[in-house]
C-alpha cells in the first residue's frame, strides 16, 4: 500500500527547526511526558501562550507528524486552562494513560452516524419523504441522552412507513465519509488491526460501508421491507448502547486480542458503554456529555486525530521514525 493512501507517521525537519530541544529526546524522558499536543499548525508562539497561562514552563520532549498533523509530547497534566487554551487556537490535547499499542494487532470499532460518515442516514430519509424535522428533532434527543434508545428508534422508523427503498438507495449512493476515515482505516489495517462498526443506525448502510472500506465487521438495525417499502419496523436484536459494548467483546474475544489494545470511538451517549469497555474511548467531536465522559476527547482534528493519539506508543518501542 502506497503512502498516499495511509496517513504516514515520520519526523519532520520544519519541527525540529520550530521547536529545538526535540534534537534531545531519550526514550527514558517518556516517563516525564503527560499529555499530547496536535494540530495542523503548532506555532512556538503556541507555546508562549502555554507557559504564560499555566505558570510554568511548556517545552516538548518530542514530536513527529502524522499525515498532516503536527504532534507534540508534553510535560505535566492536562489541566482545565490548558483544554482552554488549546482549543481557542483549534488544537487538539489529550491525556497521555491507557494508549493502546499502534505496533501490535488491535481492534479499532467506530460508531457510524456522525461519526464514520457526516450525517445521520435515518434523518436524511426523514428529508427526502418530507418528515425530517420530526425525526431528527427525537434524533437529537436521543443523542443528548434524553429519550430511550429503542423506543426512539422505533417511534423514528414507524414514521417512515411506506418510505420506497429508493430513497434509502439514493442515500447510501451519495454516503459522505467522514474527513480522515478511508485513510485511517487503511492505517490502522496496514498495522495488523481490524476496523469494524457497531451502529444504532441500519444495516443498509453499514453493510455497504463494511465493504467499501473493507472492514471486518458491522452491525447495526435491520428495517423490514416488503414490496419494496419499509414497513414501520425493525428486526432482530436493536443495536443500543449495550449490545454496542457487547460487540466489542465479541470481537475481542473472536480475534483473540487483550482488551487493553481496543478503542472505540463515537460521538452519542448511546457510544458510552463501549467506550467504557474499550481500552481507550475516544469522543470525536461529541456531544458535551460524552466529551465530559470520555477518556479522550477530539475536537478540532479530523479522525486522523485518532491516529496521532495512537502514534505515541511508538516512542515507547524505539520507533524508527521515516525522514
Amino acid at each position: 500500500m502506497d503512502s498516499s493512501s495511509v496517513f504516514t507517521i515520520r519526523k519532520h525537519t520544519n519541527l525540529l527547526t520550530k521547536f529545538p530541544s526535540l534534537c534531545y529526546f531519550q526514550p527514558s524522558d517518556f516517563n516525564q511526558a503527560g499529555w499530547l499536543l496536535f494540530g495542523l499548525h503548532i506555532s512556538p508562539a503556541s507555546l508562549v501562550d502555554f507557559a504564560c497561562f499555566s505558570g510554568l514552563p511548556v517545552e516538548p520532549l518530542a514530536g513527529w507528524m502524522v499525515g498532516p498533523y503536527e504532534v507534540l509530547l508534553m510535560r505535566g497534566e492536562v489541566r482545565p486552562d490548558i483544554v482552554a487554551l488549546t482549543d481557542a487556537l483549534s488544537l487538539d490535547c489529550v491525556p497521555l494513560y491507557n494508549i493502546p499499542k499502534l505496533y501490535e494487532p488491535g481492534l479499532a470499532l467506530f460508531d457510524m452516524d456522525s461519526t464514520v460518515i457526516q450525517i445521520e442516514c435515518i434523518d436524511e430519509i426523514a428529508k427526502l419523504v418530507g418528515v425530517g424535522d420530526k425525526v431528527s428533532a427525537i434524533t437529537e434527543q436521543v443523542m443528548q441522552g434524553e429519550l430511550d434508545f429503542e423506543e426512539s428508534l422505533r417511534k423514528r422508523v414507524l414514521i417512515l412507513k411506506g418510505t420506497d427503498v429508493s430513497i434509502l438507495e439514493q442515500v447510501r449512493c451519495t454516503l459522505p465519509l467522514m474527513p480522515g476515515m478511508r485513510l485511517l482505516t487503511a492505517s490502522l489495517q496496514t498495522r495488523g488491526w481490524k476496523v469494524a462498526i457497531a451502529s444504532g443506525g441500519f444495516s443498509w448502510f453499514s453493510d455497504f460501508l463494511c465493504e467499501s472500506l473493507s472492514l471486518s465487521y458491522a452491525e447495526s438495525n435491520q428495517l423490514v421491507i416488503e414490496n419494496g417499502k419499509l414497513t414501520g419496523e425493525v428486526t432482530g436484536r436493536v443495536v443500543d448502547a449495550q449490545r454496542k459494548a457487547d460487540i466489542l467483546l465479541d470481537l475481542t474475544n473472536r480475534y483473540e486480542l487483550g482488551i487493553e489494545n481496543t478503542i472505540a470511538v463515537g460521538d452519542g451517549v448511546n457510544d458510552l458503554k463501549m467506550m467504557s469497555v474499550a481500552g481507550l474511548g475516544i469522543a470525536y467531536h461529541a456531544k458535551l456529555k460524552v466529551q465530559q465522559e470520555a477518556q479522550v476527547v477530539i475536537r478540532h482534528a479530523t479522525l486522523g486525530g485518532v491516529l496521532c493519539v495512537l502514534s505515541a506508543s511508538l516512542l515507547r518501542q524505539g520507533f524508527n521514525w521515516k525522514e
